[in-house]
């Protein structure tokens, strides 16, 4: 199966394509820019999805959901908001089909003109907004610590399978407080939430910071941001947290009465993660025979592959497999038997190495005679004779070893890609020869921002948290500057 696989070295692009396509994660679909998540795809989303969800939930947060559809007018009531959506969005005109007179299928009914167009949602801040208004008075209504797990539509014209499409899976988080200094909190928070999912979870390291003015979610006043890396060296933006100051309440005039009875508008924050994670995942960790899956969300953390000649060696096994298979789920280790007689165990292998299982065990009749079992690990490829008995706690060992194995080894791989650069040359060198972040100095302004961008497709992926303040010169410019940040070029 590996030969059907573009090498990275080949092309890093079609890599990815046919990682996803292969490992049965996603299919392209009908509708262009869009995309179909198949069973294996949509397992290890969930999986992710139920993480997540408990860390909000853990934090205090509940779930909602709001409507797909939004009165145009609600965007207008937010200039900045407005003018960062208006080229992504889909606009619902009608509300009717008829039958062609002239035979020519059905068409859109002109006399059922909508009176007011309806954008289907890039966003919900609008109409939560809009609806917070209704549920907040008094103080005692704060804090909304509301999420929602919904879909959206931007209406992208370069698409790619998890990394950007049309329409994809998220969650957003929107939550209302009495204080500038409680929304702040919040929105450092959910970042710090998010940054412990992607570390522990997907075993990716990431970096936190902000963004610059001009990378900042439209309608924000500051937004937070975890950034990582991808094996080809370029960054991608995991996940943000929106500090929205009091925006959106003032736009939708959403006021509550203080412990002084006094009446004052409420502060926001909003903050999400995509089905872009997914793609992340892939890119992060996955190699030229198929993908390499972290055991703490992967769909099945342990495959056992049957091998057997005949219905009596085959009930032998199966005795013994359904044994361990009790231990392991017990253990609450996700484990899948396949036991299909319509193909070969190295077929099977071969699937399973593709699909990133981080475990498979193979056992045949002279393994029972013996008490041992075979056990390979995706990550490393590594395989090891083990006794059978005591085999679920030695796997519980050997998934945690696997997560953390992955871990340090892209962590490793962040460490030596974070490269300062101190000149000009220095900075267009290290992006086309070596990638990853370059720490460098900026003056501080959008149109230095935005040279650089032109001149080298690389963008402030982040101003770090806790940044290390030093004197220097920008690289482009040569202006003071008090710190470096971080660039790179991105998806």
């Amino acid at each position: 199966m590996s030969k059907e696989i573009t090498s990275r070295e080949t092309d890093y692009s079609q890599w990815y394509n046919d990682l996803v396509v292969k490992g049965e994660l996603a299919d392209h679909s009908a509708v262009r820019g869009c995309m179909v998540i198949r069973p294996y795809g949509f397992a290890l989303w969930e999986n992710m999805r139920d993480a997540l969800d408990k860390m909000f939930k853990d934090t205090g947060h509940v779930n909602a959901y709001f409507p797909l559809f939004i009165p145009k007018s609600f965007l207008s009531k937010e200039a900045a908001h407005v003018e960062g959506f208006a080229k992504e969005c889909a606009v619902v005109t009608h509300y009717r089909l008829k039958n062609d007179p002239d035979g020519g299928g059905v068409i859109v009914d002109p006399e059922a003109k909508l009176e007011e167009e309806l954008i289907i949602r890039p966003t919900s801040e609008t109409i939560i907004w809009n609806t917070y208004k209704d549920w907040v008075q008094s103080y005692r209504d704060l804090p909304l610590l509301i999420n929602q797990w919904a879909n959206v539509v931007r209406w992208e014209m370069r698409t790619r399978l998890f990394l950007r499409t049309a329409e994809f899976l998220w969650q957003e988080g929107h939550t209302a407080h009495a204080t500038r200094d409680e929304a702040i909190e919040e929105t450092e928070k959910m970042l710090g939430v998010y940054a412990t999912f992607v570390e522990d979870f997907m075993a990716l390291p990431v970096i936190k910071g902000i963004k610059t003015p001009g990378e900042r979610f439209a309608g924000a006043e500051e937004t937070y941001c975890i950034e990582s890396l991808m094996q080809d060296g370029k960054a991608l933006q995991a996940g943000t947290s929106h500090f929205l100051g009091q925006n959106f309440a003032k736009a939708f005039d959403v006021k509550f009465s203080n412990k002084e009875n006094q009446l004052e508008y409420v502060w926001a924050t909003s903050w999400g993660v995509s089905t872009r994670l997914v793609g992340a995942l892939v890119m992060a960790h996955s190699d030229d025979q198929g993908l390499i899956l972290p055991p703490k969300i992967a769909p099945f953390q342990v495959v056992i592959v049957p091998i057997y000649k005949g219905d009596e060696q085959k009930t032998m096994i199966d005795e013994k497999v359904n044994a361990i298979i009790g231990e392991l789920k017990a253990m609450g280790i996700r484990v899948k038997y396949d036991d299909n007689d319509n193909a070969r165990p190295g077929w099977k292998f071969a699937e399973y190495e593709m699909k990133g299982v981080p475990v498979r065990l193979a056992i045949g009749t002279r393994d029972l005679e013996k008490n041992v079992v075979e056990v390979a690990r995706r990550d490393t490829k590594e395989k090891r004779v083990v006794p059978l008995e005591g085999i679920a706690q030695y796997l519980e060992i050997l998934l945690a070893d696997i997560q953390a194995g992955m871990f340090n080894k892209a962590k490793d791989y962040l460490d030596e890609h974070i490269t300062p650069a101190n000149s000009w040359d220095e900075f267009e060198k290290l992006l086309d020869e070596k990638g990853g972040f370059i720490a460098a100095h900026w003056d501080g302004t959008a149109e230095t921002e935005e040279a650089i961008k032109e001149k080298t497709k690389a963008t402030i992926r982040c101003i770090p948290l806790n940044n290390k303040q030093e004197e220097g010169k920008c690289i482009l410019t040569g202006k003071p500057s008090k710190e470096r940040v971080l660039f790179a070029r991105a998806y």
